[in-house]
């Protein structure tokens, strides 16, 4: 049935003479006049409070542009179009998921009878209004100016535009742009157009396939198994009901399956009420009513064929992610979302959806930074050769990023060994105790840029303890002596790391500012072990990131993997725009990256080189720097590469931190990454080329070797003395080195200064110089202090 409900009959009064029907209008519109004079006062008196949140209304509305017809005629009626995501040279890594199933018709494939459920739930005046309903504006206005509620009926022309063009955010700009463009879209599309779009384009929850469909014709396939012409009143109405919470109201679940009875009954409520509607407006009769809402509307449900599970894999899923931030922030400023305004969870959580819903449906293709070559080339090496990480218990993951030094853009990666097994990115997410990877630019380098060390300073290794009186140990060692700083990197010892950190603590400098300059993300700065690797864990991409910053001449660019966003007409909606950050001075830089050959070149603390010599020896001549690190019992380990073109870093462990072999690092991923630096070297040359240069501005003094400090003569129990031994080049990246004087390693107690004076001094002459030395040192002992700081255990007792 479509007869409409009869009109009401004009009422008459024909026993009421002329005179007094006048005197009585009069009468009553004057009543009226000062009523509503009365009601307009105080509302005006009301709403003096929100005068200035109507004037800013109202000021949102005069900064919205009637939109041209042609353009917004285009964006209503587009459909849903396949992005894609590309690597670096344009060639196809995957389309972009959608399990969005669209089937657009014609307004005579539509029966009437979801036409008039629609309009009768969605918009019972659509005949009649002009594309909005001026007083469900005005209680949208006063609601966003604190008066009354902000919600009102929309409208099925302001829902087709809110669903193709301005999105469902909570912010009255929204509305206004909403408002606007639904009233020039009526003066553009007849009633037809625009009821028969809105079919096409709404949400109507999920198929028997589990799939998400949208328009009236995937919906009626998708759920009955016949086209929308076919529908009878009962699956009209179900399909109409279902755009206002579509995946609540849907039989299906998200794996194709019914529903319980009990969550698909409110679907089944839904279309009852839908029902209701149409016989309230006059589509049907209270006949027809009672009939269909008796009808068991599950019967005409089809049975669920859900369709296979996804095959994307790490690649896919980080461009993605970085991608659909990408697109939330140009929707966020496209829309003009105030700070104010992202404030409210719901608007945020409104474009985070719609970021989505533009990503799977806009045709956009995404370009990467990933170059094919390289990440193919990593992939295949992890699986040829991954198994060479199994030592110890459990299954060895790994994880591996690979930096363009210049620009931070992530080349390659491998986030794990088996996609399929393990969905864990163990580049991009996972997070692990960097170990002593964290030395080189977290101490050493800080102090370097503070003119507090050079590169021939010399540091205690002295046997010490964390002020809560735990041995500081490096593997077995308890501590040997003095040592450079280059010979402490070589073996990564941690005595001269914690004394280093904790002389830059003393001096008041600010640490967390160079971290925080990388994006290298700590909480607790007080750590005695923090420069061990206590107390931090980071991903593979931020701490190879911070090694970026040392290789690039201190210049931090942070790491990305969306170059940019095009739309299917070819406007760039997004662009990467480099940002980058001098963390270090140039000369702290080339001084860390001069020292930082040591680690790879001495073979005390990895094989990795004498390994890539073996099968790569060109590759193995190029300029390599790097560190390794380990973290407590050898649940971590890393190794760190750069050459002047690219940085890699890459960890390998066990996801239940499990206990691996003592020579995991040394030998299994020193192997495993040179198969992976020599297959990197033959694609690719290249980014093995150029050489680590000092820059121009490095100071370099001539010290002593044996105090990393110039000559001088120092007072020593009483006696003069010029401490013998050769000179050496020490690096500055300030101020130079100074003169020699007692106190010339970087930490120590009295003791142990003592004993290094006692290694730089001649054999004593005789037994009394030897008895004055060893009362010296009785009397100088007595007087050390040991107050450190607190400590907080999980430091790394290994290289």
């Amino acid at each position: 049935m479509t007869t409409k409900l009869p009109k009401k009959k004009e009422e008459t009064k024909e026993n009421v003479s002329l005179t007094i029907r006048d005197i009585a209008g009069i009468g009553l519109r004057t009543l009226k006049l000062l009523v509503d004079f009365g009601a307009i006062l105080l509302f005006l008196l009301g709403v003096l409070g929100t005068g200035l949140g109507l004037g800013y209304v109202a000021s949102l509305f005069d900064k919205v542009e009637v939109p041209d017809s042609t353009d917004l005629v285009k964006q209503v009626t587009a459909v849903s179009r396949i992005s894609k995501v590309v690597y670096a040279d344009g060639s196809m890594i995957s389309e972009v998921n959608s399990d969005l199933l669209r089937l657009p018709v014609e307004s005579d494939a539509i029966s009437d009878n979801v036409k008039h459920a629609v309009i009768a739930t969605e918009d019972a005046t659509f005949e009649s209004h002009d594309g909005v309903v001026p007083k469900a504006v005005l209680r949208a206005a006063l609601g966003s100016a604190g008066v009354g509620s902000s919600s009102g009926g929309s409208t099925l022309t302001q829902q087709l535009i809110k669903q193709q063009i301005v999105g469902d955010a909570p912010t009255f700009s929204r509305k206004a742009n909403e408002i606007i463009s639904a009233l020039a879209l009526e003066r553009t599309m007849s009633k037809e157009e625009i009821l028969t779009t809105y079919l096409n384009v709404s949400p109507f929850g999920r198929n028997n396939q589990g799939r998400n469909i949208a328009g009236v014709e995937a919906a009626a396939k998708g759920i009955f198994g016949k086209s929308a012409k076919e529908l009878t009143v009962p699956q009209a109405a179900f399909i109409a009901g279902l755009p206002q919470s579509p995946i609540v109201y849907t039989p299906y679940s998200a794996t194709g399956g019914f529903k319980s009875d009990e969550n698909m009954a409110y679907g089944i409520a839904r279309s009852k009420e839908v029902l209701y509607n149409m016989y309230r407006t006059g589509y049907l009769t209270q006949e027809d009513y009672d009939t269909y809402v008796a009808y068991d509307i599950k019967q005409d449900f089809i049975a669920p064929a859900p369709v296979t599970k996804d095959t994307k894999d790490f690649l896919y899923y980080a461009v993605m992610e970085e991608a659909q931030e990408a697109m939330y922030q140009y929707l966020v400023k496209r829309d003009k979302v105030s700070d104010n305004d992202l404030k409210n969870d719901k608007t945020v959580a409104a474009y985070e959806e719609l970021a989505q819903q533009e990503l799977s449906q806009g045709g956009y293709t995404v370009t990467s930074t990933i170059d094919k070559t390289i990440y193919q080339t990593m992939q295949n090496i992890v699986a040829t050769y991954g198994y060479i990480l199994d030592t110890g218990p459990g299954f060895v993951e790994t994880g591996t990023v690979l930096l363009d030094n210049k620009t931070g853009a992530i080349l390659g990666f491998i986030g794990g060994r088996d996609y399929t097994n393990n969905q864990n990115n163990h580049a991009l997410h996972t997070k692990r105790s960097p170990g002593s990877t964290v030395k080189p630019f977290l101490a050493y380098g800080v102090a370097i840029d503070q003119g507090m060390m050079g590169s021939a300073s010399v540091l205690s290794n002295y046997p010490t303890t964390f002020s809560d009186g735990m041995q500081i140990m490096h593997g077995t060692s308890r501590g040997t002596g003095k040592m450079n700083l280059q010979e402490a990197l070589n073996v990564s010892a941690n005595i001269p790391a914690f004394w280093t950190y904790k002389m830059l603590r003393n001096a008041g400098v600010n640490v967390k500012s160079y971290m925080d300059k990388m994006n290298y993300d700590i909480d607790l700065y007080d750590i005695e072990s923090l420069p061990l690797g206590g107390g931090i864990e980071t991903t593979v991409a931020d701490n190879t990131n911070a090694y970026q910053a040392l290789a690039n001449g201190g210049v931090y660019n942070k790491h990305y993997i969306v170059e940019k966003i095009t739309a299917h007409d070819g406007t760039v909606v997004y662009e990467h725009e480099a940002k980058p950050v001098q963390v270090y001075s140039k000369a702290t830089a080339s001084i860390m990256t001069n020292l930082l050959h040591g680690p790879i070149t001495s073979g005390i603390t990895t094989s990795f080189l004498s390994r890539l010599s073996g099968i790569n020896p060109q590759a193995a001549s190029s300029d390599l720097i790097g560190k390794t690190g380990t973290s407590n019992d050898y649940v971590d380990i890393w190794l760190m590469l750069a050459t002047p073109q690219f940085t890699i870093g890459t960890w390998a462990g066990n996801d239940e931190n499990l206990e691996m072999d003592s020579l995991s690092s040394y030998n299994n991923n020193a192997q495993y990454m040179a198969y992976l630096m020599s297959a990197l070297h033959q694609v690719n040359p290249s980014l093995f080329e150029g050489r680590f240069q000092l820059d121009d501005s490095v100071v370099a003094s001539s010290v002593l070797a044996s105090t990393g400090q110039r000559p001088a003569s120092v007072q020593v129990n009483g006696v003069t003395i010029t401490p013998p031994g050769p000179l050496v080049t020490s690096y500055w990246a300030k101020n130079g080195a100074p003169t020699t004087d007692y106190r010339f390693m970087i930490g120590g107690t009295e003791s142990d200064y003592y004993q290094a004076w006692s290694s730089l001094l001649p054999p004593p002459p005789s037994s009394s110089s030897s008895t004055k030395r060893s009362s010296s040192r009785s009397s100088t002992e007595s007087t050390a202090s040991s107050s450190q700081s607190t400590t907080v255990p999980g430091s790394s007792s290994n290289p």
